[in-house]
């Protein structure tokens, strides 16, 4: 008779499990909580105690180490001393053990910081050719349905068992390790990391794509419904991520619009589709095959705005229903609805040989930390656009520039290997809409050029960092042309 180990926190399926494997006629072992939820069921189990012959001491802490299940989990039936040892000390062969392990990332201490089940999960993990290990309820179903038509677990399936097996005590391990190392960039980085979504390509179609989420941790991507249109691709998470991000940042109705990580479009409107609208004016022709997000739910005025323009990604928090209708009748289009997002806790970016990891860029909004240069002041709206156009510039690529008045954005200069270029575009971008408007720069202009460039498309204020060896002649610049000019202390370089 087969005999099958059950001790798990989570219960889920636990008894379903249990009763399938008595019905093949496997003995079944637990103990403590799992045990109760067996036989409250109606279904035999042999208490571990029974086993062992000790009972669960030190608080629960030890139930499980001992000689006869760790025996019975590292066994070789192949070879004859495992055998003579077996006979010796009355152990019994275990052939599948089924754990899950203390919900330590849910609420860390010390007690929540599980031996036995790890040291059991390893050793079944490791002897997988005899031992089948499952650590997930998901695979209750498939174990069972295995069990049901080949009588036993095939290799394939023990080995595919035991890899998530080892990887779950390595994610496991991994939490434990930062909850005491608690530093942002600790000495030892642990990332232990599960697929949770297979994408169509890459960045391009001939490289292949996946979602993968850090163990332990929770993602805005898991709660996502999918209400229409293609598979995703990378490059449609990478910018979904991005415009989801920025427009979580805006308090009133707003409507991002990212191409190639990029916003190309930000708005603040009346209501969320004023906000999409004039998102969209700020630059259409990049807009076109962009991702747009929106901060408030989806009518059906917006929806068919949208509808009349290619786009690869829609991401709300809602969607009417009449909406809903319009949007998937577009059979391209991807259509999301989810959460705000999480936060990550850090940045991390391969290199060679390994990783490059910083804190997350954070946009400090507090116009107390900034400084007025100029003897020009900026005025009341001035101020909110300033602000606006800081907030917006923080998401755009070096050499960032953002031209904004309104709460819009008109002229977005992004990645250029010159802040000056960057002006220029902003400036041909907005085609004199963003006269007597905002300037924001995410570093500090290092020539005056930049600074008359702005001047020039009829910007009236500009924010920047400050911190450059010419400050005084950007001030001055600023001064000559009557602009009011904020220092924030703080740039916000993305590469």
């Amino acid at each position: 008779m087969p005999t099958a180990l059950l001790s798990v926190y989570d219960k889920t399926g636990i008894t379903e499990l249990a009763e399938g494997l008595h019905r093949l006629g496997w003995k079944v072992v637990s103990s403590g909580g799992t045990a109760k939820a067996i036989i409250a069921a109606g279904i035999p189990a042999t208490d571990l105690a029974d086993l062992t012959g000790v009972p669960a001491i030190l608080d629960h802490r030890v139930v499980t180490l001992h000689p006869k299940i760790h025996g019975g989990l590292l066994a070789d039936p192949t070879k004859p001393q495992h055998l003579a040892d077996m006979a010796e000390h009355g152990i019994e062969a275990i052939d599948l053990l089924v754990c899950n392990l203390y919900p330590f990332a849910t609420a860390p201490s010390i007690e929540l910081i599980d031996i036995g089940g790890p040291a059991m999960v390893r050793a079944a993990a490791k002897n997988h050719q005899f031992v089948g290990v499952v650590v997930d309820p998901a695979d209750y179903g498939a174990v069972l349905d295995e069990l049901r038509s080949d009588g036993s677990l095939g290799a394939t399936t023990k080995r595919r068992l035991a890899a998530h097996a080892f990887a779950r005590i390595a994610a496991y391990d991994a939490q434990i390790a930062a909850w005491f190392d608690d530093a942002t960039l600790p000495d030892a980085m642990h990332l232990s990391m599960t697929k949770a979504q297979s994408l169509r390509y890459g960045e391009n179609p001939h490289q292949s794509g996946a979602r993968y989420r850090v163990e332990g941790r929770q993602s805005w991507w898991d709660e996502v419904v999918q209400h229409g249109g293609k598979e995703m691709s990378y490059l449609n998470l990478y910018d979904t991520e991005a415009a989801w991000r920025l427009v979580q940042r805006f308090d009133g109705p707003a409507c991002v619009i990212v191409k190639h990580a990029n916003p190309c479009g930000v708005a603040i409107g009346d209501d969320i589709t004023d906000a999409y609208v004039k998102a969209n004016a700020c630059d259409p022709v990049s807009a076109f095959g962009g991702v747009v997000a929106l901060n408030s739910a989806v009518p059906l005025a917006l929806a068919e705005a949208l509808a009349a323009v290619f786009t690869e990604v829609i991401v709300a928090p809602s969607i009417d229903d009449d909406a809903l209708t319009v949007l998937t009748e577009k059979k391209n289009l991807r259509v999301l609805t989810g959460p705000a997002p999480y936060g990550a806790s850090v940045d991390v970016r391969s290199i060679d040989g390994g990783l490059l990891v910083q804190d997350v860029d954070t946009v400090n909004l507090d116009r107390s930390a900034w400084r007025v240069v100029t003897a020009a002041q900026p005025s009341a709206a001035q101020w909110d656009d300033l602000q606006f156009a800081w907030t917006v510039c923080a998401a755009v690529s070096s050499n960032a520039i953002v031209y904004a008045k309104d709460l819009q954005a008109f002229g977005i200069g992004a990645g250029q290997q010159n802040r000056l270029d960057s002006a220029r575009i902003a400036a041909e971008r907005s085609a004199g809409r963003a006269s007597g408007g905002v300037c924001a720069s995410d570093a500090f202009f290092p020539f005056r050029d930049g600074l008359d460039a702005a001047a020039a498309a009829g910007i009236a204020a500009v924010i920047q960092p400050g911190g450059s060896v010419r400050d005084d002649e950007v001030i001055a610049a600023a001064d000559e042309h009557g602009i009011a000019m904020i220092f924030t202390g703080e740039r916000h370089f993305r590469h």
